[in-house]
């Protein structure tokens, strides 16, 4: 096990240094689709490459960045539901959707993404818009986004396995319940009102 917990860390590291690089393109977009916006107010010019290059941008962050957030634990649950359970339950809960439901809607995705990318690069396919920017890096995304996700579910899988063996601390027992974190932001909400008041 031990052996497989130093593949998880490593996998762990990997993904948060992908996540923390390419979360930066989500500044560039934000830099593109100002200044796009600004030619074409002052101007009246515009370019669909820039366009689409935004909208390429933020489709390279959702994508690759989705490791990192399950690495990070903030993907979407019904944390409501989830925290009324036993930590025991949970474990399970979380085993049994990253082993039934995660790895194989990546195996899918992957499987039929490729053909779907090798078609267009063959083709070199480009975009429908006049001086649009070519198709086939865009739908390659989605072959190495899953591939990226399924490798960071396989880490998931080792690091519950050890949990459930105690080998590794729960997270949930570190997570704030939702009455917890709204307590704790009412006090702060509360002590920033005072502060104003003096």
């Amino acid at each position: 096990m031990q052996a497989l917990l130093k593949l998880s860390r490593g996998i762990d590291t990997f993904m948060t240094w992908v996540g923390r690089w390419i979360s930066w393109l989500i500044l560039i977009a934000v830099i593109i689709s100002s200044v796009n916006a600004t030619v074409r107010k002052i101007f009246d010019v515009s370019s669909n490459s820039y366009l689409e290059l935004q909208w390429v941008l933020f489709s390279v962050v959702f994508l690759m960045c989705s490791p990192w957030t399950l690495l990070n634990n903030e993907h979407i649950k019904i944390d409501i539901i989830n925290h009324l359970f036993p930590l025991k339950v949970r474990s399970w809960i979380d085993m049994i959707g990253h082993v039934f439901f995660l790895v194989p809607f990546c195996v899918i995705l992957i499987w039929t993404s490729i053909p779907f990318f090798l078609v267009s690069y063959q083709q070199n396919e480009q975009s429908f818009n006049a001086n649009g920017l070519p198709q086939w890096p865009a739908k390659s995304l989605i072959m190495i986004g899953m591939a990226l996700l399924l490798v960071q579910a396989v880490s998931e899988i080792i690091k519950r396995a050890a949990i459930m063996k105690g080998l590794l601390p729960d997270p949930n027992t570190l997570a704030l319940s939702a009455q917890e974190i709204a307590a704790l932001e009412a006090t702060r909400l509360v002590d920033a009102i005072s502060a104003d008041k003096q």
